[in-house]
């Protein structure tokens, strides 16, 4: 099937990938987007959905995607799926290998290496989806390595060859590739060639890694050089062949606790460590001892998966299994001293045998295992020095721990995150333990209940354990009582199962000001947070209070985002260990401990704003604040933070919106609508409208009922300019003529100046020239007193407009070079952007259009530098009306149809209409009249819903031209008529002169006809 553009075959990918799983819009927008998705993002992906269902239908295959209620599901069989029959096929090789049946196992490697027919998923642009194929080809790769070894064990070096050397071309780091060629030649009678394979490959790993080869490819090197007998072709394996346990043990511990029979999920990461754990177990030449750390937060099942894994490689440790829980989050962790009594006597060892101190007991120990292959498991390990005296020495036995913190002082460990459950898991679990049939015929209640639990392993046990033991009660039932957030902790609870002593133990463990932290983080309404709020909630510098963030990562009381890094650093904590957290809060801090603590981070949070907004606009100008107290960071650090603006005002952004509501709740009114003010630098440009407006509702609505009418006076101000942005003109005069009068009444001379500008533009949209340039000139004077450079550079473009307006050249480009000037002067990117795109117009409006583009390619560059989107689209059109003049025609359409996207994009109708009126001046050169009919019907409509006369009446003369032209002389004479009732709405020097225009138009068409 033609699958259409690339982001449906994107969808179509990742829908295909977590096949018969419900895959959300959020992750398909990150699959299309990345990082940064636009705000039509959502409305893309169900167009994508759509497309594709409609594809299917066409082909016969109806209702193969489902939409489910996060997200949307493809249903297919297994075997549909070449990614799963591989894995499949590759499992079963595995399984056939273990039980010794090697030409089982190579048959079923070629059948499944046989399903790939070049790369997985290649061509398809996105990060989500390339790493989804890096993963299948790992395991291509892998498999394929596996079935070489084994067909090199059974002789057939000379038919591999030729196989090796492609691989070796297409994989060149591979090292185990490597060796397996060099092996072949060899016994292939070709050393010299064997060689020639080894110092190819160290030439590649030194430049391409700077590092030499692995040890065990160096000792086969040697082993070639010498003509080592141990490379000789070993003898085949016998089929199932059965390994007897050496008859010489004394004693076979076997400690690991029972396996769990309703096991669920983590299958990736079982099978990792089971392959680790095999690999360890054949590989002779290592030296030290295979370390397995698996680390998660409380209750997420790091035990349930360690024994799991272990009973599934028990037969590959004859010699038995040693368990110990080391209880590394309780107040009094398992001493190692008491492990080791505990695991000599298991080996037999008497106790008056054993020794007094923990060095000899360790010695005892790893001579006890220096000829025997066992496997320690060690649970809940709290740090190194806990673990370090019981790894044995003999590196054929292995090691798995458990542990909240990652043992990053374990040299050599291999680490295995478990995370919590995906909903499909969750789901999965419970009705493994409460039934299937319970649970789906209450299959939304059973999601809900899924959430609640924050799909973390232990609460989903307790709370299926409690289904079970109530048959009586509905899931719904357990669901309400578990949306009380205050009793939810109490809830899951069942006999000795419980998440608060869970979590409680690793709380106890960290510091007294790891632990303080820690509850004031729940201060914060924002989800995600930003290491810079630990020092603002402590009080304390940003070193100490990072330290102790860390920390509370390492105990997996919190995590990171995995986004930024340094100062840039994001955490967040988990739904359950977040209620523990409050509920600590509530018991341990004082309401005062709490309201300081609240006050300073978001003191400290406007004055990051405001450091963000000078930096973004050269000074802080344009601003209008409060006397709200900030709560200052050291320069260095703000420098650090701040130094890309709109990247902080991004990354901020949850934090912002949800401060703004509770510095509301608060009582703290001056920081609430400064903060909200603060933050239209990252509103505006980046067209989140939505956020706009719902902060400035709760400012707005804080000032009002505090009666501070300068708070008042600011919100209506910014709503007002928020109306600009929508189109909204009669609302942004409502709310600029109520916030002069409360600017004037408070005597702000800069708020009324603000306002006075932003009455002037509205003027100038609406044809009232006069009066614009009357408020602009009064709001100048202001600007020019309070010393605002770029409000001055803003007003004096505006002023340069009108003069356009009256084809007044040279006075349009007098005030244009002052206005360019203070805004470098000031630094303001963003208005000199805007002032470069006036000067465009002037060229364009004196037929200079080579300088235009000139000119219109300068903002462009600015604007994209910046990131501000609907500053590009408008210089996207600039530069598109001077190719135009030029006639340089496909450049002109491709740079309008460009705008015209972003517009879109970001309902920027005013750009919209401009473009979709150069979009007909093309038309018309192209003597394409109903096409040129068509777009400058859609400009007119756009400038009647701004109510724009003036352009109203010019976009109606162009159309009557293009009707004209289109063989319709009355549409012609009646577009005509409605222009001139426009003049009756204008200002008067101009509709007189248009008035004018338009009367002899009438009366020549009327003599034509």
């Amino acid at each position: 099937m033609d699958l259409g553009g690339i982001r449906q075959q994107i969808v179509l990918a990742v829908l295909l990938l977590d096949a018969n799983r419900v895959v959300t819009i959020g992750r398909l927008m990150e699959a299309i987007y990345g990082d940064d998705p636009p705000t039509t993002a959502r409305a893309q992906v169900q167009i994508c959905i759509s497309s594709l269902r409609r594809l299917f239908a066409a082909n016969g295959v109806p209702d193969l995607i489902s939409t489910q209620s996060l997200g949307y599901a493809i249903r297919v069989a297994a075997d549909q799926i070449d990614a799963q029959r591989f894995e499949s096929l590759v499992q079963r090789a595995r399984s056939a290998r273990e039980a010794r049946n090697v030409n089982e196992a190579i048959k079923h490697y070629r059948e499944s290496l046989a399903l790939w027919r070049g790369p997985a998923l290649d061509g398809i642009d996105s990060r989500l989806v390339q790493s989804a194929a890096s993963r299948l080809t790992e395991n291509r790769v892998t498999a394929n390595e596996d079935c070489i070894q084994l067909e090199l064990d059974l002789g057939r070096h000379h038919e591999l060859v030729g196989e090796l050397t492609e691989l070796t071309e297409e994989y060149p780091l591979r090292e185990r590739l490597r060796g397996q060629l060099m092996t072949a030649l060899y016994r292939s009678g070709r050393q010299a060639e064997a060689l020639q394979v080894y110092r190819n490959a160290r030439r590649t790993m030194i430049e391409e890694l700077g590092i030499e080869p692995n040890e065990r490819l160096q000792q086969l090197e040697h082993a070639i050089l010498t003509s080592d007998e141990s490379l000789d072709p070993p003898p085949p394996p016998q089929e199932k062949v059965e390994i007897q346990p050496p008859q010489t043990v004394p004693t076979i511990p076997g400690m690991l606790p029972t396996d769990i029979a309703d096991f669920t999920g983590r299958t990736k990461q079982i099978e990792d460590i089971r392959q680790r754990l095999m690999l360890a177990t054949e590989d002779r030449s290592r030296y030290a001892v295979p370390i397995i750390v698996i680390v998660g937060k409380p209750g997420v099942g790091k035990t349930t998966v360690a024994v799991h894994a272990s009973h599934s490689v028990g037969d590959r440790f004859p010699y038995g299994q040693l368990f110990a829980d080391l209880h590394g989050a309780a107040s009094r962790p398992t001493s190692p001293m008491q492990v080791l009594e505990r695991f000599l006597r298991v080996l037999g060892v008497s106790g008056t045998a054993i020794p007094d101190g923990l060095e000899e007991r360790a010695e005892m120990y790893r001579a006890m295992l220096a000829d025997r292959s066992m496997l320690i498991v060690l649970d809940d390990a709290g740090s190194e020095s806990q673990v370090l005296p019981l790894l044995p020495g003999n590196p054929s036995s292995a090691v798995i721990i458990t542990s909240r913190s990652r043992l990053a002082g374990l040299a050599g460990a291999v680490h295995v995150d478990i995370e919590t459950f995906d909903s499909d898991q969750s789901v999965n679990l419970l009705s493994r333990i409460a039934g299937i049939e319970r649970v789906q015929s209450e299959i939304e209640a059973a999601e809900a209940l899924a959430d609640l639990c924050g799909h973390l392993p232990l609460a989903l046990r307790i709370a299926g354990a409690r289904l079970s033991a109530r048959p009586h009660w509905s899931i719904e039932q357990l669901v309400s009582r578990l949306e009380d957030e205050t009793r939810r902790l109490d809830e899951l609870k069942h006999g000795d199962m419980g998440i608060r002593a869970s979590i409680s133990l690793t709380y106890d463990s960290v510091s007294p000001d790891g632990r303080r932290l820690f509850r004031l983080l729940t201060l914060l309404d924002s989800q995600i947070f930003s290491a810079w709020v630990s020092a603002a909630l402590l009080n304390q510098p940003l070193a100490t209070a990072q330290d102790l963030l860390d920390d509370l990562a390492d105990a997996q009381l919190i995590e990171t985002t995995g986004v930024g890094y340094g100062v840039h650093s994001q955490y967040r904590f988990h739904d359950l260990i977040r209620v523990f957290a409050r509920e600590r809060l509530a018991a341990e801090e004082t309401p005062a401990e709490r309201n300081a603590a609240l006050s300073r981070v978001l003191g400290s949070l406007l004055f990051l704003a405001e450091a963000a907004h000078r930096r973004e606009y050269g000074g802080d100008y344009v601003q209008i604040h409060s006397d709200a107290p900030r709560w200052p960071l050291p320069p260095k650090l703000v420098d650090q933070l701040v130094a890309s603006p709109l990247q902080w005002y991004e990354r901020e952004r949850s934090m912002l919106v949800s401060g703004i509501r509770q510095a509301a709740q608060a009582g703290f009114i001056e920081l609430c609508w400064d903060l909200a003010i603060s933050s239209v630098t990252l509103f505006e440009s980046r067209v989140y409208l939505d956020d706009w407006r719902e902060t400035h509702q709760i400012a707005l609505t804080a000032a009002r009922q505090a009666k501070d009418n300068r708070g008042q006076a600011a919100m209506l101000y910014s709503r007002g300019s928020l109306y600009i942005t929508e189109q909204r003109f009669g609302d942004a005069r409502c709310d600029f003529e109520a916030a002069v009068q409360l600017f004037e009444e408070v005597g702000d001379r800069q708020g009324t100046a603000l306002v006075i500008r932003n009455i002037g533009f509205l003027d100038r949209l609406s044809g009232q020239f006069s009066d614009a340039e009357a408020h602009y000139k009064r709001a100048l004077e202001i600007f020019r007193n309070t010393g605002d450079q770029v409000a001055s550079a803003y007003v004096l473009h505006n002023l340069a407009q009108l003069r356009l307006e009256f084809d007044d050249l040279h006075g349009a480009q007098r005030l244009l070079s002052e206005a360019l000037e203070l805004s470098r002067s000031s630094g303001s990117r963003r208005v000199e952007a805007q002032v470069l795109h006036r000067i465009g117009h002037t060229y364009l409006q004196s037929d200079q259009p080579a300088l235009a583009v000139e000119v219109f390619e300068e903002a462009l560059s600015v604007v994209r530098n910046i990131g501000d989107p609907t500053g590009e689209a408008y210089a996207l059109h600039g530069l598109g009306i001077a190719r135009l003049q030029r006639r340089e025609l496909p450049e002109a359409e491709s740079a309008l149809q460009r705008s015209l996207m972003l517009a879109s994009t970001s309902s920027e109708h005013l750009v919209q209409a401009r473009v979709q009126l150069g979009l007909g001046e093309l038309a018309t050169i192209r003597e394409d009249s109903p096409q040129a009919v068509l777009h400058l019907e859609q400009a007119l409509s756009l400038f009647r819903q701004m109510h724009m006369p003036l352009q109203e009446a010019r976009t109606l003369i162009k159309l009557s031209d293009a009707q004209r032209a289109a063989g319709d002389g009355e549409a012609a004479q009646d577009s005509l008529m409605q222009a001139l009732a426009l003049t009756d709405k204008m200002d008067a020097p101009m509709a007189q002169q248009m008035r004018t225009h338009l009367t002899e138009r009438i009366g020549d068409q009327a003599y034509k006809n």
